[in-house]
């Protein structure tokens, strides 16, 4: 089945960190089905961003595999300078990358605070000040999407302060580049996923009973990741060209805005 003109990436460059596994996995895909050049990023395993970047290849995409970690700027803009030398340019950036552990207030200690905000707030700035110049020189404009989560919306969930921090804080992000951008072209979203079925370290979920969890959701399951990836889809197309500086909450209805 064709994929509908409003949402084909073809002659679009995308970067989606954290593309490894789950949710950037399923971005990156969802990705290069539509047709964009793929750059899929991770720092732990090159295995397994390799292991994607050569399935979409291997499916008559095109994708490299470009290990960098994304809190530290300056291997941000690595990546970045070797995709464009690579590709051209970078026309949309999907920061996914976050760190969660599970630690009550009195307990996190400063280099524990930096650690999650460089990882899952100060990362999307390193993203954005490295690829929007590159959307400034192009004419088509830019998106850039930060994956959130509940964490950041909700009050109900403990002993992650520097998580809710630094959640709250990307769609805070998004939106002061969404004004400051937009007559540029530039458009910045925050997709907020809710119960995904993830791989997962559930022992930083201990407080989030799996079952009871599930059946909250109004439609009685967990999400899936390629449901996640629909929604960034849809933000990076032309489709979601008119949607700028909001918030797209995947969660089957578990909370309501």
């Amino acid at each position: 089945m064709e994929m509908p003109s409003q949402f084909e990436l073809h002659g679009r460059v995308a970067i989606v960190t954290g593309a490894g596994r789950n949710i950037g996995r399923a971005v990156a895909e969802a990705f290069a089905a539509a047709g964009a050049k793929v750059v899929v990023n991770g720092h732990r395993s090159i295995e397994a961003i390799e292991s994607v970047a050569a399935g979409i290849r291997g499916r008559g995409g095109e994708a490299i595999a470009i290990c960098a970690d994304v809190s530290d700027d300056t291997e941000v803009g690595r990546m970045v300078a070797q995709t464009a030398d690579t590709f051209g340019g970078v026309d949309i950036a999907v920061s996914n990358v976050s760190a969660r552990p599970m630690q009550a207030l009195l307990e996190i200690s400063p280099a524990d605070w930096d650690h999650v905000l460089r990882t899952n707030l100060s990362s999307c700035f390193f993203m954005a000040r490295h690829v929007i110049p590159h959307m400034l020189a192009g004419e088509r404009g830019g998106r850039l999407i930060h994956i959130s989560g509940m964490d950041g919306f909700f009050g109900n969930v403990t002993h992650r302060a520097h998580n809710v921090a630094a959640k709250s804080g990307q769609h805070g992000l998004a939106k002061a580049i969404a004004r400051e951008f937009g007559a540029s072209g530039i458009t910045a979203n925050t997709v907020a996923p809710g119960p995904i079925d993830t791989e997962r370290d559930w022992s930083q979920y201990v407080h989030q009973e799996r079952e009871m969890v599930r059946s909250g959701v109004p439609l009685q399951r967990y999400g899936r990741v390629d449901e996640v990836a629909g929604a960034c889809l849809f933000l990076a197309s032309p489709a979601g060209g008119y949607v700028s500086g909001q918030v797209l909450h995947v969660n089957g209805g578990y909370l309501m805005y």
